[in-house]
């Protein structure tokens, strides 16, 4: 795993751990499952299965048969309900994350540990490390549209909430974006207040407040961002006022601690700013280029863009003017897939580097039937088997107790992936296609690029 290796982010550094990681892929990907089955092959899930101590791929391969998340449901309810023993992996669970619910009705239970924060740290290294090598910036702040969910206790005393909210929370995750200059310009309050429309409105005003410190404008996945100025559209009057008087709205913000929070940031009346504010906005023409002219040292505009996605990138052009968009990483509800390695490429061509140590990868082959949209699965392969052009679906085996685990919202959806290149050894993905039912779009949400891929 990517380590910070000084006191100071070194985007060098991380990038040349990374080409070593992807040029040595195979042998990695082989560490990496040692030391999957070294901490876990005694769990109860994986004992009867034959491994007998056996960590080479060859063994897991033939002992541990595919699953799905109806395969481990039980085991991890149990968990859930206060079952401490080793069920799926040897440490246990430090919470449990929570998927959407579209796909069967109902909102999934997975184990969220130290590994998948860690993972998460890794991958958001990489993909800034690359992002800033395109396009740097400075020490400046991002104006970011992140939001916690709302969490509960499991029958065991579990805390269950998305796995973003889980992300955000921890330790780790503002060291992170201060080491990676993606610090948010709204305090803890807003991310983590009770209502989304008061949060998003608060967004928005610590982004005119810090507006000459913004070089990041991003959200977990892009809906959220057009959301956010489709709001602006509505609300940029009431916002400048807010300025202009020193207050937060009385009717937009009640949460006690979020408006406290935003009067500790207005301090007092700034009618120079929201004057500048509405001659700007009155300026635009059909609010095109609105993100570039309110926030001029904004370098780029990020979040997933893929997939479902890819549907509200035209909307955001237009808001982002001339501004690049940069599509970001790639993951599931059960863990990262890939990072963007090259985020100068439009969101429409983005494809994903597959990182070789954070879980262990298996692809299986999809070959089309009578050139239809039927596809005839064969037997999995490695990370480095695969073959450029091919159509796959993704098998992972993770940290947190999910073993050749299809990345896919249920049994009868089809995802693929296109290989389309191969950064030394290891292999670049781009999404292709999934077949689903037009009611169960948002599950698409779980398999698209992340900051996370984790948020509902």
């Amino acid at each position: 795993m990517l380590e910070k290796k000084t006191g100071r982010f070194s985007g060098e550094e991380v990038i040349a751990e990374f080409e070593r990681l992807t040029r040595d892929a195979a042998i990695v990907q082989r560490e990496t499952l040692r030391r999957i089955l070294a901490e876990n092959g005694g769990v109860e899930y994986l004992k009867g299965l034959g491994l007998a101590g056996r960590t080479d791929p060859e063994s897991f391969r033939a002992c541990v048969p595919l699953a799905t998340h109806a395969d481990l449901e039980s085991y991890i309810e149990r968990i859930a309900h206060g079952d401490t023993s080793a069920v799926l992996t040897a440490k246990p669970a430090t919470s449990i994350s929570l998927s959407s619910g579209t796909t069967q009705g109902k909102r999934k239970y997975l184990l969220f540990n130290e590994e998948l924060v860690k993972s998460t740290m890794q991958i958001y290294r990489i993909s800034y490390a690359f992002r800033n090598r395109e396009f740097p910036v400075g020490n400046g702040k991002a104006l970011q549209f992140i939001y916690s969910s709302r969490q509960f206790t499991t029958k065991g005393g579990l805390t269950a909430t998305t796995a973003t909210t889980n992300v955000y929370r921890s330790e780790e995750f503002k060291a992170t974006m201060r080491d990676i200059q993606s610090q948010c310009c709204s305090p803890d309050e807003v991310i983590f207040g009770p209502d989304f429309a008061q949060s998003l409105y608060c967004h928005l005003l610590c982004g005119l407040l810090f507006a000459g410190e913004v070089q990041i404008v991003s959200a977990t996945f892009a809906h959220s961002v057009v959301l956010a100025f489709q709001t602006f559209e509505r609300v940029w009057e009431e916002l400048c006022a807010d300025i202009r008087r020193g207050a937060v709205s009385n009717t937009r913000v009640t949460a006690p601690a979020v408006r406290q929070a935003m009067l500790a940031l207005l301090a007092a009346p700034n009618p120079d700013l929201a004057d500048a504010v509405a001659r700007k906005c009155a300026g635009l023409s059909n609010w095109y280029g609105v993100i570039p002219a309110l926030w001029p040292n904004a370098k780029y505009v990020y979040g997933i863009m893929t997939g479902s996605m890819e549907h509200y990138v035209k909307k955001l052009r237009h808001y982002a003017g001339g501004l690049p968009l940069v599509a970001a990483e790639y993951g599931s509800s059960e863990g990262w897939i890939g990072a963007n390695v090259e985020p100068e490429a439009p969101p429409e061509c983005a494809t994903f580097t597959v990182l070789p140590d954070i879980a262990y990868f298996e692809f299986i082959p999809l070959k089309s039937i009578s050139g239809g949209a039927c596809y005839a699965e064969s037997e999995p392969v490695g990370l480095t088997e695969v073959a450029v052009g091919e159509h796959y679906e993704v098998v992972m085996t993770t940290f947190a107790g999910t073993y050749l685990f299809y990345v896919r919202p249920r049994m009868h959806d089809i995802v693929d992936y296109y290989f389309q290149s191969k950064t030394n050894l290891c292999p670049s993905v781009a999404f292709a296609c999934v077949f689903i039912k037009p009611i169960e779009i948002w599950s698409l949400v779980h398999l698209q690029p992340l900051l996370l891929m984790f948020f509902t």
